[in-house]
């Protein structure tokens, strides 16, 4: 055998290189799923739309506005399933093969593990800012404890997204210097 039918052989995957990549299939039941979880929140908002707009004359601007809060925060929890199904497949799975669809989100051209992280970061804290908004808007009813906590998580998420995204710089510049 010549070296390079040898390097050849050697290139060729095995069965067990090519199990570990089909494996990555096994990941498709779950975004199915959340596609499913995708649904049930669609349902919620119109469920929730509906009776805001069934209770309008007999809400104050406060009860009004709490509503709208909630039918913000279904929004950004679909918006953020979505990121992760599309992102996650994408990156994880398969290539969508959307190039040509007028649709196509624009963040999908450049979508890696990395970008994916830190939007679904800041998907969190806008949703837990949300969260912070009506608690705060409904401050009156809450305990001061649970209102301490709901702040401190809110904290502990946003840290979190700066250690990411300084993690992220260091590796990212780390990375490119070497090349």
């Amino acid at each position: 055998m010549s070296h390079s039918e040898k390097h050849l052989s050697q290139r060729r995957p095995n069965i067990v290189s090519k199990m570990i990549f089909a494996s990555r299939w096994l990941q498709l039941p779950i975004y199915l799923g959340l596609i499913v979880v995708q649904g049930i929140y669609a349902y919620k908002f119109m469920k929730s739309l509906w009776q805001l707009l069934n209770e309008i004359n007999e809400l104050d601007s406060n009860a009004i506005m709490l509503s709208v809060l909630n039918l913000i925060d279904v929004v950004m929890i679909a918006n953020l399933l979505v990121m992760v199904i599309i992102g996650g497949y994408e990156i994880f799975v398969s290539k969508l093969n959307t190039e040509d669809h007028p649709d196509e989100p624009e963040w999908l051209d450049h979508v890696n593990a990395s970008v994916l992280k830190v939007k679904l970061s800041m998907s969190i804290i806008s949703i837990s800012s949300i969260h912070m908004l009506q608690t705060f808007v409904n401050a009156h009813n809450m305990p001061e404890k649970t209102m301490m906590w709901q702040l401190f998580l809110h904290l502990g998420f946003l840290v979190s997204a700066l250690a990411m995204a300084y993690t992220d710089k260091i590796l990212y510049s780390t990375s490119h210097k070497s090349h």
